[in-house]
């Protein structure tokens, strides 16, 4: 199997997903280790219960940012194989018809896991960077001993080397599952799959063809939803989270929070709108050689996803919220001096505001792009 520059490209958004995992993963559990070392010197009290915070602060982020961003690296590599599978059928079922079993070809798969283990490095080695200043402001109060970053190698195994391995398993797995179909059916596009006809009710078929456009079109691209959602939640989660941070942690960890959420809500919200399009370019041709305006163009493809969108600032509003709380009222109950979490009614409105307009600015746009959707040569294919 020959992977092309342009498929290779597409896998950027799970190397920015796996880097800003690992990149919060390392700074928090390298710290953890390294923490280790004082514990003996440290004294009952407010030593005591600071150090015990710090180390469920670290466990807390990590598994919570390190798991949300593994679940949606692992769907993201699922619709890039998918998506692979579909546009090259006619390739691998010519390597079917010439005697190449399912799992021959599905070992040149492992290829797509390069990208984690592209991630997962700078991830890592970025940390590092930015451990030093990391160490000092988790201890600013200067509450515990001074604590020297180490390398822990442990971390790499865990962090770059069983990730990159597990990925490279799963692409394999699954692009078996995907190319399990016979090769007359993968080069004319066909699944053997059955799948479930859907009955119309009386109120469906009275229902206008843009309307029903517009909802197919979501869900024949399930996984693209999820990104446009996770985008959204993304945005809002680490915007409102990053506002509170000020006053819980430091200015540091929150700028960290909106860079690294404004740059997944961007990366995300990208590619699954130019997939969108891309995917849907015929049907863009058709709508227009018949007359159809740019604005029901627009609706009948992106319109759909704009529910999902506003869905998800809602969920990412609520998450922080409870996130937050909870570390609070659990992670730092005994510790002195840190100041009672109230939902920031402004931050809320400064990042519901601020996302509707990025977000209907980029579908505008997109809309322009439509525009230019070349009929003749599409209608000629």
């Amino acid at each position: 199997m020959i992977i092309g520059i342009k498929d290779a490209a597409k896998l950027i958004g799970i190397f920015i997903i796996s880097c800003c995992a690992v990149f919060v993963c390392t700074l928090f559990l390298n710290f953890n280790l390294d923490i280790v070392s004082i514990k003996a010197a440290l004294t009952a009290g407010p030593m005591t219960m600071f150090y015990d915070a710090q180390v469920s602060t670290g466990k807390v982020i990590s598994a919570i940012s390190g798991g949300c961003l593994l679940i949606t690296s692992i769907v993201m590599l699922f619709f890039y194989i998918k998506h692979y599978t579909d546009a090259h059928g006619k390739e691998l079922g010519i390597l079917k018809a010439l005697g190449y079993s399912d799992m021959k070809i599905a070992k040149g798969f492992w290829v797509f896991g390069s990208s984690i283990f592209l991630g997962t490095a700078v991830g890592f080695s970025t940390s590092f960077m930015l451990m030093p200043t990391f160490y000092e402001v988790m201890n600013e109060d200067h509450i515990l001993p001074r604590i020297s970053v180490h390398f822990h190698p442990i971390l790499a195994v865990c962090l770059v080397v069983l990730p990159t391995i597990l990925f490279s398993m799963l692409s394999v797995l699954y692009a078996k599952h995907k190319v399990k179909r016979p090769a007359l059916g993968l080069m004319q596009g066909t699944s053997t799959l059955k799948t479930k006809k859907r009955r119309y009710k009386v109120k469906d078929r009275d229902r206008s063809f843009l309307w029903e456009l517009r909802h197919s079109i979501v869900r024949s691209r399930i996984s693209l939803a999820f990104f446009i959602g996770f985008a959204s939640f993304c945005y809002s989660a680490m915007t409102q989270m990053s506002s509170s941070m000020k006053d819980i942690a430091s200015e540091m960890f929150a700028i960290i929070v909106i860079v690294i959420g404004t740059i997944l809500a961007c990366t995300t919200l990208f590619l699954a709108i130019t997939t969108v399009v891309s995917a849907n370019t015929k049907t863009i041709a058709m709508m227009r050689s018949m007359g159809y305006p740019l604005s029901q163009c627009s609706s009948a493809i992106l319109g759909g996803y704009r529910p999902i969108a506003y869905i998800g600032v809602i969920l990412g509003t609520v998450y922080q919220y409870v996130l937050l709380k909870t570390m609070i009222s659990a992670v730092y109950r005994d510790i002195q001096n840190v100041p009672e979490y109230h939902f920031d009614y402004q931050a809320m409105w400064i990042s519901v505001v601020s996302f509707v307009i990025i977000y209907e600015t980029i579908m505008y746009c997109y809309s322009i792009k439509i525009v230019n959707v070349p009929i003749k040569e599409i209608m000629t294919e």
